[in-house]
Protein backbone atom coordinates (compact mmCIF):
# COMPACT_ATOMS: atom_id res chain seq x y z
CA UNK A 1 0.00 0.00 0.00
CA UNK A 2 1.16 3.29 -1.06
CA UNK A 3 2.02 5.15 1.74
CA UNK A 4 0.22 9.23 1.88
CA UNK A 5 0.94 12.51 3.30
CA UNK A 6 -1.08 15.78 3.25
CA UNK A 7 -1.26 18.88 5.25
CA UNK A 8 -3.96 18.38 8.38
CA UNK A 9 -4.04 21.26 10.00
CA UNK A 10 -5.59 24.72 8.59
CA UNK A 11 -5.07 27.00 5.43
CA UNK A 12 -1.67 28.87 5.18
CA UNK A 13 0.33 30.99 6.70
CA UNK A 14 -0.29 29.80 10.10
CA UNK A 15 1.76 29.77 13.38
CA UNK A 16 2.38 26.03 13.00
CA UNK A 17 1.82 23.85 10.27
CA UNK A 18 0.83 19.62 10.79
CA UNK A 19 1.97 17.34 8.14
CA UNK A 20 1.07 13.65 8.41
CA UNK A 21 2.18 10.46 7.16
CA UNK A 22 0.72 7.04 6.71
CA UNK A 23 1.91 4.02 5.85
CA UNK A 24 5.05 1.75 5.91
CA UNK A 25 7.39 4.03 4.43
CA UNK A 26 6.54 6.24 6.93
CA UNK A 27 9.46 6.45 8.61
CA UNK A 28 11.39 5.97 5.36
CA UNK A 29 10.47 9.64 4.91
CA UNK A 30 11.70 11.04 7.92
CA UNK A 31 15.07 9.31 7.38
CA UNK A 32 15.24 10.93 4.37
CA UNK A 33 14.33 14.52 6.12
CA UNK A 34 17.40 13.78 7.82
CA UNK A 35 15.80 12.68 11.47
CA UNK A 36 16.14 9.36 13.34
CA UNK A 37 12.94 8.15 14.32
CA UNK A 38 11.94 9.32 17.42
CA UNK A 39 10.34 7.00 20.29
CA UNK A 40 6.83 6.10 19.79
CA UNK A 41 4.69 8.92 21.34
CA UNK A 42 6.98 11.44 22.79
CA UNK A 43 7.43 14.41 20.73
CA UNK A 44 11.33 15.18 19.32
CA UNK A 45 12.78 18.48 18.29
CA UNK A 46 14.81 17.62 14.65
CA UNK A 47 16.11 19.81 11.59
CA UNK A 48 14.05 18.56 8.43
CA UNK A 49 16.74 18.58 5.38
CA UNK A 50 16.63 18.24 2.20
CA UNK A 51 18.44 15.47 0.06
CA UNK A 52 21.40 17.96 0.15
CA UNK A 53 21.52 18.12 3.94
CA UNK A 54 20.40 21.79 4.00
CA UNK A 55 17.82 22.38 6.63
CA UNK A 56 14.06 23.38 5.66
CA UNK A 57 13.12 23.43 9.00
CA UNK A 58 12.93 22.70 12.67
CA UNK A 59 9.71 21.02 13.53
CA UNK A 60 8.52 18.29 16.30
CA UNK A 61 8.26 15.24 15.00
CA UNK A 62 6.14 12.29 16.42
CA UNK A 63 5.53 8.47 16.02
CA UNK A 64 2.93 6.73 15.80
CA UNK A 65 3.82 2.94 15.11
CA UNK A 66 1.07 0.87 13.99
CA UNK A 67 -1.42 -0.36 15.02
CA UNK A 68 -1.84 2.13 17.78
CA UNK A 69 -2.38 5.21 15.28
CA UNK A 70 -5.42 7.06 14.07
CA UNK A 71 -5.23 4.63 10.92
CA UNK A 72 -3.37 1.37 12.39
CA UNK A 73 -0.33 2.16 9.98
CA UNK A 74 2.69 3.44 11.04
CA UNK A 75 2.40 7.45 11.22
CA UNK A 76 4.47 9.93 11.61
CA UNK A 77 3.20 13.25 12.06
CA UNK A 78 5.74 16.91 11.50
CA UNK A 79 4.52 20.45 13.24
CA UNK A 80 6.76 22.67 11.42
CA UNK A 81 6.23 26.36 10.95
CA UNK A 82 3.08 27.18 8.57
CA UNK A 83 4.86 28.82 5.99
CA UNK A 84 3.80 28.15 2.14
CA UNK A 85 7.11 27.40 1.43
CA UNK A 86 8.05 24.97 3.85
CA UNK A 87 5.15 23.06 3.46
CA UNK A 88 5.51 22.85 -0.15
CA UNK A 89 9.42 21.88 0.13
CA UNK A 90 8.23 19.11 2.54
CA UNK A 91 5.74 17.75 0.66
CA UNK A 92 8.07 17.50 -2.88
CA UNK A 93 10.35 15.97 -0.82
CA UNK A 94 8.45 13.48 0.37
CA UNK A 95 6.59 12.25 -2.27
CA UNK A 96 9.66 11.70 -4.74
CA UNK A 97 10.13 8.95 -2.47
CA UNK A 98 9.14 5.70 -4.03
CA UNK A 99 5.21 4.57 -3.04
CA UNK A 100 4.93 8.01 -1.21
CA UNK A 101 1.60 10.41 -2.15
CA UNK A 102 -0.54 13.21 -1.79
CA UNK A 103 -3.20 11.74 -0.20
CA UNK A 104 -6.97 12.00 -1.07
CA UNK A 105 -10.09 13.56 0.72
CA UNK A 106 -10.69 11.67 3.76
CA UNK A 107 -8.26 9.19 2.84
CA UNK A 108 -6.80 9.20 6.46
CA UNK A 109 -10.07 8.16 7.87
CA UNK A 110 -11.08 5.33 5.28
CA UNK A 111 -7.58 3.85 6.10
CA UNK A 112 -8.67 3.85 9.54
CA UNK A 113 -11.96 2.30 8.94
CA UNK A 114 -10.69 -0.48 6.63
CA UNK A 115 -8.02 -1.72 9.50
CA UNK A 116 -10.71 -1.70 11.77
CA UNK A 117 -10.08 1.11 13.99
CA UNK A 118 -13.50 2.99 13.28
CA UNK A 119 -16.99 1.26 11.82
CA UNK A 120 -18.93 3.48 9.61
CA UNK A 121 -21.28 5.55 12.23
CA UNK A 122 -18.15 6.07 14.00
CA UNK A 123 -16.62 8.16 10.85
CA UNK A 124 -19.58 9.55 10.15
CA UNK A 125 -19.59 11.02 13.83
CA UNK A 126 -15.82 12.33 12.74
CA UNK A 127 -17.65 14.08 10.11
CA UNK A 128 -19.98 15.53 11.96
CA UNK A 129 -17.56 16.52 14.58
CA UNK A 130 -15.31 18.55 11.82
CA UNK A 131 -18.56 20.35 10.54
CA UNK A 132 -19.68 21.29 14.28
CA UNK A 133 -20.84 24.92 15.14
CA UNK A 134 -22.56 24.68 18.32
CA UNK A 135 -21.94 22.93 21.47
CA UNK A 136 -25.38 20.63 20.75
CA UNK A 137 -23.62 19.49 17.55
CA UNK A 138 -20.17 18.79 19.24
CA UNK A 139 -21.88 16.58 21.95
CA UNK A 140 -24.01 14.60 19.22
CA UNK A 141 -20.86 14.46 16.91
CA UNK A 142 -18.76 13.23 19.83
CA UNK A 143 -20.75 10.08 21.02
CA UNK A 144 -21.70 9.17 17.85
CA UNK A 145 -17.72 9.28 17.17
CA UNK A 146 -17.26 7.52 20.48
CA UNK A 147 -19.61 4.41 19.35
CA UNK A 148 -22.31 5.78 21.24
CA UNK A 149 -24.66 4.80 18.43
CA UNK A 150 -22.43 1.98 17.22
CA UNK A 151 -22.69 -0.04 20.94
CA UNK A 152 -26.38 0.28 20.47
CA UNK A 153 -26.75 -1.58 17.47
CA UNK A 154 -23.68 -3.96 18.09
CA UNK A 155 -26.42 -4.65 20.98
CA UNK A 156 -29.20 -5.32 18.31
CA UNK A 157 -27.58 -7.26 15.91
CA UNK A 158 -26.04 -9.79 18.60
CA UNK A 159 -29.49 -9.93 20.36
CA UNK A 160 -31.18 -10.73 17.23
CA UNK A 161 -28.51 -13.52 16.58
CA UNK A 162 -28.77 -15.15 19.68
CA UNK A 163 -32.67 -15.54 18.95
CA UNK A 164 -31.69 -16.66 15.27
CA UNK A 165 -29.20 -19.40 17.17
CA UNK A 166 -32.44 -20.53 18.86
CA UNK A 167 -34.16 -21.36 15.71
CA UNK A 168 -31.08 -22.60 14.11
CA UNK A 169 -29.96 -24.93 16.35
CA UNK A 170 -34.48 -26.54 16.15
CA UNK A 171 -33.46 -27.01 12.60
CA UNK A 172 -30.10 -28.65 12.63
CA UNK A 173 -30.53 -30.61 15.64
CA UNK A 174 -34.13 -31.33 15.89
CA UNK A 175 -33.75 -35.22 15.85
CA UNK A 176 -31.34 -35.09 18.44
CA UNK A 177 -32.73 -35.35 21.90
CA UNK A 178 -31.04 -32.19 23.99
CA UNK A 179 -32.99 -29.88 21.28
CA UNK A 180 -36.26 -29.36 22.37
CA UNK A 181 -38.81 -28.73 19.74
CA UNK A 182 -41.24 -25.59 20.89
CA UNK A 183 -39.03 -22.21 21.33
CA UNK A 184 -38.08 -21.47 24.74
CA UNK A 185 -39.80 -19.41 27.22
CA UNK A 186 -39.47 -15.81 26.70
CA UNK A 187 -38.36 -16.16 22.90
CA UNK A 188 -41.95 -13.92 21.80
CA UNK A 189 -40.74 -11.77 24.65
CA UNK A 190 -37.12 -10.89 24.07
CA UNK A 191 -38.25 -10.02 20.24
CA UNK A 192 -41.35 -7.62 21.65
CA UNK A 193 -38.51 -6.11 23.37
CA UNK A 194 -35.76 -5.37 20.74
CA UNK A 195 -38.68 -3.95 18.39
CA UNK A 196 -39.63 -1.43 21.39
CA UNK A 197 -36.26 -0.54 21.94
CA UNK A 198 -35.34 -0.11 18.20
CA UNK A 199 -38.72 1.99 18.09
CA UNK A 200 -37.37 3.83 21.19
CA UNK A 201 -34.31 4.99 18.78
CA UNK A 202 -36.24 5.64 16.12
CA UNK A 203 -38.66 8.11 18.38
CA UNK A 204 -35.77 10.44 18.97
CA UNK A 205 -34.87 10.98 15.21
CA UNK A 206 -36.41 14.41 14.83
CA UNK A 207 -34.76 16.00 17.91
CA UNK A 208 -31.31 14.50 16.34
CA UNK A 209 -31.76 16.41 13.10
CA UNK A 210 -33.09 19.46 14.57
CA UNK A 211 -29.53 19.24 16.26
CA UNK A 212 -27.65 17.77 13.58
CA UNK A 213 -28.67 20.37 10.69
CA UNK A 214 -30.67 23.08 12.92
CA UNK A 215 -33.94 24.58 13.82
CA UNK A 216 -35.22 25.76 10.82
CA UNK A 217 -37.55 28.91 11.35
CA UNK A 218 -39.43 30.72 8.38
CA UNK A 219 -39.75 34.86 8.27
CA UNK A 220 -43.06 34.96 6.42
CA UNK A 221 -45.51 38.25 6.13
CA UNK A 222 -46.59 41.06 4.04
CA UNK A 223 -43.79 42.95 2.07
CA UNK A 224 -42.38 45.34 4.24
CA UNK A 225 -42.96 44.21 7.60
CA UNK A 226 -39.00 43.95 8.68
CA UNK A 227 -38.24 40.04 7.71
CA UNK A 228 -35.39 41.54 6.13
CA UNK A 229 -34.38 44.09 8.99
CA UNK A 230 -35.07 41.24 11.34
CA UNK A 231 -33.23 38.64 10.28
CA UNK A 232 -30.01 40.87 9.71
CA UNK A 233 -30.77 42.02 13.38
CA UNK A 234 -30.53 38.32 14.40
CA UNK A 235 -27.90 37.40 12.49
CA UNK A 236 -25.70 40.51 13.33
CA UNK A 237 -24.67 41.42 9.69
CA UNK A 238 -26.51 42.66 6.97
CA UNK A 239 -27.50 39.58 5.00
CA UNK A 240 -30.51 40.55 3.45
CA UNK A 241 -31.14 43.68 1.44
CA UNK A 242 -33.39 46.66 3.28
CA UNK A 243 -35.52 49.18 1.62
CA UNK A 244 -38.57 50.67 1.79
CA UNK A 245 -39.75 49.19 -1.43
CA UNK A 246 -42.02 46.31 -1.76
CA UNK A 247 -41.05 42.90 -3.17
CA UNK A 248 -37.21 43.40 -2.59
CA UNK A 249 -36.55 40.28 -1.73
CA UNK A 250 -37.33 38.29 -4.41
CA UNK A 251 -36.04 34.51 -3.10
CA UNK A 252 -35.08 33.00 0.39
CA UNK A 253 -32.23 33.62 2.23
CA UNK A 254 -31.31 31.41 4.75
CA UNK A 255 -28.29 32.52 7.76
CA UNK A 256 -26.93 29.99 10.39
CA UNK A 257 -26.77 31.42 13.99
CA UNK A 258 -25.80 29.59 17.42
CA UNK A 259 -27.83 30.50 20.39
CA UNK A 260 -27.01 28.79 23.79
CA UNK A 261 -25.44 25.72 21.68
CA UNK A 262 -28.58 25.26 19.60
CA UNK A 263 -28.20 25.75 15.66
CA UNK A 264 -30.96 27.88 14.12
CA UNK A 265 -31.35 28.80 10.65
CA UNK A 266 -33.60 31.65 9.69
CA UNK A 267 -35.07 31.81 6.13
CA UNK A 268 -35.99 35.35 5.51
CA UNK A 269 -38.69 34.94 2.46
CA UNK A 270 -40.59 37.28 -0.26
CA UNK A 271 -42.92 39.15 1.05
CA UNK A 272 -46.80 37.12 0.30
CA UNK A 273 -49.61 39.34 -1.41
CA UNK A 274 -50.91 39.50 -4.94
CA UNK A 275 -48.83 39.94 -8.01
CA UNK A 276 -48.07 39.99 -11.87
CA UNK A 277 -44.32 40.44 -11.18
CA UNK A 278 -42.99 36.52 -12.34
CA UNK A 279 -39.65 36.86 -10.59
CA UNK A 280 -41.64 37.96 -7.53
CA UNK A 281 -44.60 35.25 -8.23
CA UNK A 282 -41.72 32.94 -8.00
CA UNK A 283 -39.83 34.25 -4.49
CA UNK A 284 -43.37 33.39 -3.40
CA UNK A 285 -43.40 30.50 -4.42
CA UNK A 286 -40.23 29.53 -3.08
CA UNK A 287 -41.46 30.71 0.13
CA UNK A 288 -44.13 28.70 0.72
CA UNK A 289 -41.69 26.09 -0.20
CA UNK A 290 -39.29 27.07 2.99
CA UNK A 291 -42.07 27.34 4.65
CA UNK A 292 -43.00 23.84 4.19
CA UNK A 293 -39.41 22.69 5.49
CA UNK A 294 -39.59 25.07 8.59
CA UNK A 295 -39.68 23.76 12.05
CA UNK A 296 -41.64 27.29 13.21
CA UNK A 297 -43.19 29.68 11.06
CA UNK A 298 -42.93 32.89 12.35
CA UNK A 299 -45.76 35.56 10.98
CA UNK A 300 -44.66 38.84 11.20
CA UNK A 301 -47.14 41.77 11.00
CA UNK A 302 -46.32 45.44 10.83
CA UNK A 303 -47.74 46.89 14.24
CA UNK A 304 -47.50 50.90 12.92
CA UNK A 305 -50.60 49.74 10.28
CA UNK A 306 -53.31 48.25 10.50
CA UNK A 307 -53.27 44.84 8.25
CA UNK A 308 -54.04 41.46 8.67
CA UNK A 309 -52.51 38.35 8.40
CA UNK A 310 -51.57 36.81 5.01
CA UNK A 311 -50.70 33.10 6.63
CA UNK A 312 -53.16 32.04 8.56
CA UNK A 313 -51.37 28.45 9.68
CA UNK A 314 -47.84 30.70 11.08
CA UNK A 315 -46.95 28.93 14.30
CA UNK A 316 -46.17 32.57 16.19
CA UNK A 317 -47.46 35.88 14.67
CA UNK A 318 -44.86 38.69 15.96
CA UNK A 319 -45.68 42.27 15.47
CA UNK A 320 -42.74 44.52 14.75
CA UNK A 321 -41.83 48.31 14.43
CA UNK A 322 -42.93 48.52 18.13
CA UNK A 323 -41.02 51.95 18.06
CA UNK A 324 -43.34 53.33 15.67
CA UNK A 325 -46.71 52.73 17.54
CA UNK A 326 -48.24 55.07 19.74
CA UNK A 327 -50.29 52.26 21.98
CA UNK A 328 -49.34 49.24 23.19
CA UNK A 329 -52.35 47.29 22.19
CA UNK A 330 -52.37 45.12 19.34
CA UNK A 331 -55.04 42.00 18.77
CA UNK A 332 -55.33 39.02 20.56
CA UNK A 333 -53.17 37.22 18.09
CA UNK A 334 -50.27 38.79 19.16
CA UNK A 335 -47.21 35.73 20.28
CA UNK A 336 -44.42 38.76 20.76
CA UNK A 337 -43.17 42.47 19.62
CA UNK A 338 -40.15 43.65 18.83
CA UNK A 339 -38.18 46.41 17.45
CA UNK A 340 -35.55 45.70 15.31
CA UNK A 341 -34.10 49.54 15.44
CA UNK A 342 -33.94 50.03 19.45
CA UNK A 343 -33.41 45.93 19.71
CA UNK A 344 -36.97 45.57 22.35
CA UNK A 345 -38.07 42.52 22.26
CA UNK A 346 -34.95 40.79 20.69
CA UNK A 347 -34.08 38.74 23.79
CA UNK A 348 -37.16 38.26 24.36
CA UNK A 349 -37.91 36.37 21.35
CA UNK A 350 -34.21 34.54 21.09
CA UNK A 351 -35.66 32.86 24.62
CA UNK A 352 -38.50 31.67 22.79
CA UNK A 353 -36.79 30.25 20.20
CA UNK A 354 -34.49 28.13 22.49
CA UNK A 355 -37.40 27.50 24.26
CA UNK A 356 -39.30 25.97 21.19
CA UNK A 357 -36.23 23.76 20.02
CA UNK A 358 -36.00 22.82 23.68
CA UNK A 359 -39.84 21.35 23.29
CA UNK A 360 -39.00 19.20 20.33
CA UNK A 361 -35.25 17.85 21.81
CA UNK A 362 -34.93 14.83 22.91
CA UNK A 363 -33.26 14.72 26.97
CA UNK A 364 -31.01 12.21 25.51
CA UNK A 365 -29.72 13.71 22.94
CA UNK A 366 -25.92 12.83 22.47
CA UNK A 367 -27.31 9.29 22.15
CA UNK A 368 -29.74 10.14 19.43
CA UNK A 369 -29.67 8.97 15.77
CA UNK A 370 -29.67 12.19 13.20
CA UNK A 371 -28.58 10.23 10.30
CA UNK A 372 -31.09 9.75 6.96
CA UNK A 373 -29.10 6.34 7.03
CA UNK A 374 -29.80 5.56 10.47
CA UNK A 375 -33.56 6.05 10.14
CA UNK A 376 -33.48 3.48 7.19
CA UNK A 377 -31.54 1.00 8.56
CA UNK A 378 -33.78 1.20 11.79
CA UNK A 379 -37.12 1.07 9.60
CA UNK A 380 -36.09 -2.07 7.79
CA UNK A 381 -34.76 -3.99 10.97
CA UNK A 382 -38.25 -2.98 12.43
CA UNK A 383 -40.04 -4.41 8.91
CA UNK A 384 -38.10 -7.73 9.39
CA UNK A 385 -38.56 -7.87 13.56
CA UNK A 386 -42.59 -7.40 13.15
CA UNK A 387 -42.53 -10.36 10.52
CA UNK A 388 -40.01 -12.61 12.29
CA UNK A 389 -42.63 -11.89 15.93
CA UNK A 390 -44.86 -14.12 14.11
CA UNK A 391 -44.78 -17.46 16.05
CA UNK A 392 -47.51 -19.25 14.23
CA UNK A 393 -45.06 -19.39 11.08
CA UNK A 394 -43.03 -21.77 10.41
CA UNK A 395 -39.26 -21.60 11.82
CA UNK A 396 -37.43 -21.63 8.52
CA UNK A 397 -39.69 -18.44 7.78
CA UNK A 398 -39.18 -17.16 11.14
CA UNK A 399 -35.47 -17.75 10.78
CA UNK A 400 -34.87 -15.97 7.62
CA UNK A 401 -36.95 -13.04 8.67
CA UNK A 402 -34.05 -12.57 11.41
CA UNK A 403 -31.75 -12.96 8.98
CA UNK A 404 -33.01 -10.26 7.57
CA UNK A 405 -33.30 -8.59 10.11
CA UNK A 406 -29.60 -8.12 11.06
CA UNK A 407 -28.37 -7.40 7.52
CA UNK A 408 -29.64 -3.10 8.07
CA UNK A 409 -27.55 -2.90 11.29
CA UNK A 410 -24.67 -4.46 9.58
CA UNK A 411 -25.04 -2.35 6.76
CA UNK A 412 -25.42 1.03 9.23
CA UNK A 413 -21.73 0.22 10.93
CA UNK A 414 -20.26 -0.97 7.70
CA UNK A 415 -20.02 -5.26 8.28
CA UNK A 416 -21.58 -5.43 4.88
CA UNK A 417 -21.76 -3.60 1.61
CA UNK A 418 -19.83 -0.34 3.02
CA UNK A 419 -18.59 0.38 -0.69
CA UNK A 420 -21.72 1.35 -1.81
CA UNK A 421 -21.18 4.55 0.29
CA UNK A 422 -17.27 4.52 1.15
CA UNK A 423 -17.26 7.39 -1.52
CA UNK A 424 -19.80 9.42 -1.27
CA UNK A 425 -18.75 9.50 2.59
CA UNK A 426 -15.17 10.06 2.56
CA UNK A 427 -15.34 12.72 -0.33
CA UNK A 428 -16.64 15.08 2.55
CA UNK A 429 -14.17 15.01 4.42
CA UNK A 430 -10.86 17.54 3.88
CA UNK A 431 -7.96 16.35 2.84
CA UNK A 432 -5.36 15.33 5.63
CA UNK A 433 -8.23 13.59 7.60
Amino acid sequence: MDTIIALSSGSLPSGVAVLRLSGPAATEVLEGLGVTCPQARFAQFSTLEDENGQPIDEALVLYFPAPHSFTGEDIVELQCHGSQAVVQRLLTQAIAHPNVRLAEAGEFSQRAFENGKMDLVEVEGLGDLLDAKTENQRQLALSRMQGGISDKVQHWRTQIIDLLAEIEARLDFSDEGDVEDSLPTGFQQDINKLVESIQSALSGYNSGQIIKDGFNVALVGRPNVGKSTLLNTLAKSDRAIVTDIPGTTRDVIDVEIDVEGQLFRLFDTAGIRQTDDVVELEGISRSYRAIEQANLVIELIDASKTSEAVYPHADWQLYTKQDLQDSDEVDSRETLKVSAKTGAGISDLMKRLVEAAAEVKDSRETMLISHQRDRTALDDALLHLNAAADLNKPLEFIAEDLRQATLPLSRLIGLVDAEQILDRLFAGFCIGK
